[in-house]
């Protein structure tokens, strides 16, 4: 088949939009930008569309344009920036998920009416591949109504199970847009503190998850030295290829795709999609399976790195949300975190700076606050129940709560808090009734 019988142009996909209408995006870098970017020029006599997304990378017009809340929904399993400010307009809604079941989950409740998304142009065999993203894409694409494919020849072509044959497309618009990268952020002197904090825990032969930010890229760099590491995450970092190129990832300790890193979608810089380009040494395979915790479990030495919001005296770790406010998701927090404690000899730790600069409500200055507090704050989301954490790591120590009770885990939380807050911790605690003084 000739694919290119199905090529049309941006003007024409918009034509196809319903009123009543479920639509999907693909995650971050393979969203379909071009046609989102105007999907608000629709007829305006069509009115409820839904967009389901996770951390959308473009501000496109249909969710941050206030008069846009009334024709659209978006409702996301991971918030951006953008969608944090558009929730005021009321046409942003969270949709509460672990990530190995967001998909999953999703079209048992809604059925997709059109998948969009990036992709590569088909080879010579008319597959395509989904490029940087298999959280929830082949399974929605292929449960869709309608799929449309932006095809880019400047994306990577990876491999796993997110080839898609042209057959399965029913139409596709030719895209030029680079790549969208994630810069190599600077890593604060905190991040440099807590990436050695955790680096000590890990042994040559583990195999890694790393999340986003200044921490999990400062325990990639402290990890140069490390041997025979393997790698099974979620997310596919720069750090991963930066420790691949060091010598010390190579995969051959792995007991599930020995010798080949498993991740469900990437996001960095052009180091990063070089690396990708063409290598069948990464497996993408769907977040289903990657995030399963089961799966996750029989790589023995599974090592899971997260960050936190906020984390209360007994373990509780508020991700997602500032109290009310919804503020990014769980994405894979609990998944990783669960399956890395399964693992023969597994580790999980969570890490957040001690402290943040908080505008204060009512003199509307800046001032210092603990995050690890006595409670979470009112209606805060808990993302990883005290039931599942391990360790807990701030620039001030680590410290693994699993096993203790309450007593001994509230001692060792206000150890690792900042050193002008633990008598105010201690003494709130006491004051809460959860805990009591014990003569050592």
């Amino acid at each position: 088949m000739d694919y290119k019988q199905k090529i049309i142009s941006i003007e024409q996909a918009l034509k196809l939009v319903k009123s009543g209408d479920v639509i999907v995006s693909g995650m971050m870098a393979t969203e379909g930008r071009l046609f989102l970017s105007r999907l608000h020029e629709i007829d305006a006599a069509i009115k409820n569309v839904t967009v389901t997304n996770c951390l959308p990378i473009i501000d496109a017009p249909f969710f941050t344009d206030p008069d846009q809340a009334k024709r659209f929904l978006t409702d996301s399993w991971f918030y951006s920036a953008s969608l944090r400010r558009a929730t005021s307009y009321g046409g942003v809604t969270y949709i509460p998920n672990h990530l190995s079941l967001a998909g999953a989950r999703r079209l048992e409740h809604k059925k997709p009416n059109i998948y969009i998304g990036a992709a590569t142009p088909p080879d010579r065999h008319g597959f395509v591949s989904l490029s940087l993203s298999n959280v929830y894409e082949k399974r929605t694409l292929m449960a869709a109504d309608l799929v449309i494919l932006e095809i880019n020849p400047h994306f990577p072509r990876t491999y796993g199970d997110l080839e898609v044959h042209v057959s399965d497309i029913d139409y596709m618009i030719e895209a030029d847009y680079p790549v969208p990268e994630l810069p190599d952020g600077e890593i604060t002197e905190k991040d440099q503190i807590i990436g050695k904090h955790i680096a000590t825990f890990i042994n040559d032969g583990d195999c890694l998850q790393l999340g986003i930010g200044g921490i999990p890229n400062a325990v990639a760099n402290a990890l140069v030295h490390k041997k025979n590491l393997g790698v099974h995450t979620e997310m596919l970092t720069t750090g991963f290829v930066k420790l691949y190129k060091a010598g010390a990832i190579n995969n051959k300790m792995k007991k599930t795709y020995p010798g080949k890193m498993v991740c469900c979608f990437a996001f960095g810089t052009k180091e990063l999609y070089d690396f990708l380009d063409d290598n069948p040494g990464v497996a993408f395979l769907d977040g289903n399976y990657v995030n399963d915790p089961y799966v996750i479990s029989q790589n023995d030495n599974q090592v899971s790195i997260n960050s936190t919001i906020e984390v209360d005296l007994t373990g509780q770790c508020s991700s997602e949300s500032i109290g009310l406010r919804h503020f990014s998701g769980t994405g894979g927090q609990s998944d990783t975190v669960t399956g890395a404690q399964r693992s023969k000899n597994g580790r999980s730790f969570i890490a957040l700076y001690a402290t943040a600069m908080v505008k204060n409500t009512v003199t509307g200055e800046r001032e210092e606050v603990s995050k690890i507090v006595t409670t979470l704050k009112p209606g805060a989301a808990v993302t990883l129940s005290r039931n599942d954490v391990d360790y807990i790591v701030t620039e001030y120590g680590a410290v693994r709560l699993r096993g203790n009770d309450l007593f001994e885990r509230i001692e060792k939380m206000i150890s690792i808090a900042h050193p002008k807050f633990r008598q105010q911790l201690y003494e709130e605690a006491i004051a809460a009734g959860i805990y009591h003084p014990r003569s050592k």
